[in-house]
């Protein structure tokens, strides 16, 4: 009897070893960098950044309510020679058709934020197409240019609504220098917000109505061309050839 009680004994340790050594396997596998950017790659993500070897940065504009600053914006922007990319909404070309010509005019890109600004995680995969596809037939109405690039709104999405972005033949892009100038902070905030963060390759975005955007550009602007920094449009600033996209959204060169 104490044999047989021996041996349960024993039993139960070496279950209780065997289960402590598949967690710890499974901790490891977790958690061992090779395998985590394995999983990450397998995510959809936009572009958030470039890698870059020169000083080149890119300004993005979102544009889906208000408009009293674009005009303004314009102004400012042709003043230092520079070129940036504006994602407008569809219904933000309807109301703003005129808008939307001068910036195509004033040289920018006029890229897609959707027809409506909707969450398109809660949409299937063909109304994310409709809805994409609606937005650039009304921007090639009025710029004669087909947008490339594709910002989504409330910058959230998931592998499903990348995939549909992609099957369009469109660049998803976020961005990696967030100005927070919708939150109505002050335009000093603004300006150490993006300069603080600002590196070759970023994406940096604002948005058209902003309340201190036009104030705090003029002083990003200096101090990026004093820095040395090339400031173009988004498109100009993708990758061509062979890329990856980490597991940050940094778009990578082979």
């Amino acid at each position: 009897m104490q044999g047989k009680a021996l041996l349960r004994r024993h039993g139960a340790v070496l279950q209780a070893l065997a289960m402590v050594a598949a967690v710890l396997l499974i901790f490891w596998a977790v958690n061992t960098p090779k395998l985590v950017g394995v999983s990450a790659s397998r995510r959809e993500l936009p572009v958030y950044c470039v890698q870059q070897d020169e000083k080149r940065v890119a300004l993005s504009f979102d544009a889906a309510w208000g408009n009293e600053d674009t005009q303004t914006l314009i102004d400012i922007l042709g003043g230092y020679g520079v070129a940036v990319t504006f994602f407008v909404v569809g219904d933000w070309v309807d109301r703003y058709p005129e808008s939307v010509q001068a910036l195509s005019d004033a040289g920018h890109e006029v890229m897609n934020h959707s027809s409506s600004h909707a969450h398109f995680s809660s949409l299937t995969t063909a109304e994310i197409k409709s809805d994409i596809s609606k937005c650039n037939d009304k921007i090639e109405a009025v710029t004669g240019v087909r947008p490339t690039l594709f910002r989504c709104p409330y910058g959230e999405y998931d592998d499903h609504v990348i995939k549909a972005v992609r099957a369009l033949g469109m660049t998803p892009v976020q961005w990696d220098v967030d100005s927070l100038d919708w939150k109505g902070i002050s335009a000093q905030e603004i300006s150490r917000r993006v300069l603080d963060r600002v590196q070759p390759g970023s994406i940096v975005l604002f948005h058209n109505a902003a309340e201190h955007t036009p104030e705090a550009l003029p002083e990003i602007l200096e101090a990026l061309l004093a820095e040395g920094y090339e400031i173009v449009p988004i498109s100009e600033i993708l990758l061509e050839g062979d890329f990856f996209i980490d597991g940050a959204g940094r778009q990578c060169r082979k």
